[in-house]
């Protein structure tokens, strides 16, 4: 006899849900916690989070979770370019609220990069950027 314990049915439909982005809204510039936020609100907090965030370097995240930049530093500028639109988009993708990212343009001012970008998620469209140093 064999098992059919996981197997689902086939005459079945699988239905997906949408979940919450309700979070924690993170007071940036007194730097606490205060209330809660959801929808593009939380997509945009969680944009900045993810930007904020070294790749393979807090062990208390995913490795699918932050952005690897610290490799960009002391690089040729064409190749910071190209790769830094990569990596952004890499980056953010990772999260399931965030369909694109359009628009990206990339400007070198002396030993800084700047990528200024729209991310355009479930919620709406909105602009944000990465700074390089």
């Amino acid at each position: 006899m064999i098992p059919q314990g996981g197997v689902l049915p086939t005459n079945q439909p699988v239905t997906y849900t949408q979940q919450t982005s309700r979070t924690y809204r993170w007071d940036q510039e007194n730097k606490r916690i205060v209330g809660m936020v959801d929808g593009i609100e939380a997509v945009k907090q969680a944009v900045y989070k993810i930007l904020s965030s070294e790749r393979f370097h807090y062990m208390v995240y995913s490795w699918l979770y932050g952005t690897e930049t610290q490799g960009l530093i002391g690089e040729d500028t064409a190749f910071i370019r190209s790769e830094l639109k990569r990596r952004v988009s890499e980056a953010l993708l990772q999260d399931d609220r965030i369909n694109a990212i359009e628009d990206m343009q990339v400007t070198v001012d002396g030993d800084s990069v700047l990528a200024r970008f729209t991310v355009i998620s479930v919620f709406g469209r909105f602009s944000s950027e990465k700074v390089v140093r």
